[in-house]
């Protein structure tokens, strides 16, 4: 099955390349490609239906919007949007980090 097409946001993105660029610096090279394959195969797997997701408004805030949805994928939330035609990554998010307050910040931004 191959699913909708998906795209990352400029947050995204950026978000990838810190990611892979720390833990390419805390455990070298091999996991940070590691790593790195496992989150656009989350991504992959969320456009194709086969993640399982949850609602940010109903865990993490009830002021969020409604079609904001996250997907774990090793140490980061993979925070998304499931559009009819596409899949939108919003960001890559640790789970340590202030959800709510990053989120919050990530939905105020136009990308």
């Amino acid at each position: 099955m191959s699913g909708k097409p998906w795209r990352l946001t400029r947050q995204a993105e950026a978000s990838l390349v810190d990611i892979a660029l720390w833990t390419c610096q805390t455990f070298g090279p091999r996991q940070a490609e590691a790593y790195e394959a496992d989150l656009i195969e989350r991504c992959a797997a969320i456009a194709r239906g086969e993640a399982p997701w949850q609602s940010c408004r109903k865990v993490i805030d009830p002021r969020l919007p409604e079609d904001l949805r996250f997907t774990r994928c090793g140490q980061h939330l993979i925070v998304f949007v499931d559009e009819p035609e596409q899949v939108i990554v919003v960001d890559f998010l640790h789970g340590r980090r202030d959800l709510p307050a990053r989120l919050t910040d990530l939905v105020r931004r136009d990308d």
